[in-house]
């Protein structure tokens, strides 16, 4: 910038060294020591004739850093030299990745609506297969379950007297010949509709126990319980989710890989999870990998930027592996050979 008046100004030489530093650093961090020193030297080489005025009076620091480059430039030197130190000693990048756990929950809803009237387990239980979770209000439910259960018995009954009396009214036809062929067929007709009518209130039955049954939901599986979403006395909606589960099966840790290890990688190959204050590592199944490669941050597909490619991978616990675990943890994730 140029000062106004009669202040002189002078060109001052703007050195793009600052992001230079950060390119060596970065570079530091996933390259090689020859690489490394490559870079140092592009860094090093001399200013670019492309100027920018600065004014006398406003200097920001990092110009006037810049400007005594001749007397800092062994600092660049240090500072980049440790970098590259630094990264030679840190954990072999291409085999340790980090991630986190995900867990895909089960959501318990009953398809009927009503109000909670007992809710049966809290957050952070743990359930068995068929244990009770909750129950929605179900009187009328209830008394429409009691009168089909009740026509049930009394066609049931009716069907007992018709069978009895078709068999006697049989034997005599037979035996003696008393009772003629139309009273047979009576009785014959008459069984045959109690039996229809038993059929019909079977499925009258179901029909009313169905909704009374759905009106209180079981465990589906041995599971942790990750929330309770309503609380008793609260509305519930038909098919609103009231208590959400997290069996062991379904925890599973997701880490993501860069282009270059991914032929590591395959189906069924066990890793080894760790994570901060964990009894031990873990061992985890790899079932998933993405064929979808990501980019993080964006970029445009290119040669150079190609290492940043990153592919997604899944892998499962064992049951008794689950218990210890917890969604959303960060975890490092080692391949084992």
């Amino acid at each position: 910038m140029t000062m106004n008046g009669n202040q002189s100004t002078r060109d001052q030489p703007v050195f793009d060294q600052t992001i230079k530093v950060s390119v060596v650093v970065r570079f530091a961090t996933f390259g090689g020591a020859s690489v490394l020193a490559s870079r140092l030297v592009s860094s090093l080489a001399p200013p670019k004739t492309t100027t920018t005025k600065v004014s006398r009076k406003f200097q920001p620091p990092v110009f006037s850093w810049i400007n005594r480059w001749p007397r800092n430039r062994s600092c660049l030197v240090a500072f980049t030299l440790f970098a590259g130190f630094v990264a030679g000693c840190s954990p072999n990048a291409s085999n340790e990745f980090q991630g986190y756990l995900e867990g895909e929950y089960v959501y318990v809803a009953s398809p009927l609506g009503g109000t909670l009237q007992n809710l049966a387990v809290a957050r952070g239980d743990q359930v068995v297969t068929g244990q009770r979770l909750f129950q929605l209000e179900r009187r009328s439910e209830a008394d429409a379950a009691r009168q089909a259960s009740n026509n049930l018995a009394q066609a049931q009954a009716s069907l007992a007297l018709s069978e009895v009396q078709f068999a006697r009214r049989e034997q005599l036809r037979n035996d003696q010949g008393v009772i003629s062929a139309e009273e047979l067929d009576q009785a014959r007709a008459q069984r045959d509709a109690d039996q229809a009518q038993v059929a019909a209130q079977t499925d009258a039955l179901a029909k009313a126990n169905w909704p009374f049954e759905q009106k209180e939901q079981m465990a589906p599986t041995n599971a942790f319980v990750q929330d309770t979403l309503y609380r008793a006395g609260e509305w519930v909606a038909a098919g609103k989710p009231v208590v959400q589960l997290l069996p062991p099966a379904n925890l599973k840790v997701r880490f993501f890989v860069p282009e270059t290890a991914l032929p590591k990688i395959s189906p069924g190959q066990t890793v080894s999870v760790t994570f901060d204050g964990g009894k031990h590592s873990y061992s985890a199944m790899v079932n998933y990998i993405s064929t979808e490669a990501e980019f993080t941050p964006p970029v445009i597909y290119s040669q150079e930027n190609r290492a940043k490619l990153v592919y997604m991978i899944e892998a499962k616990f064992s049951a008794a592996d689950a218990t210890d675990l917890r969604p959303g943890q960060p975890v490092d994730v080692k391949l084992v050979q």
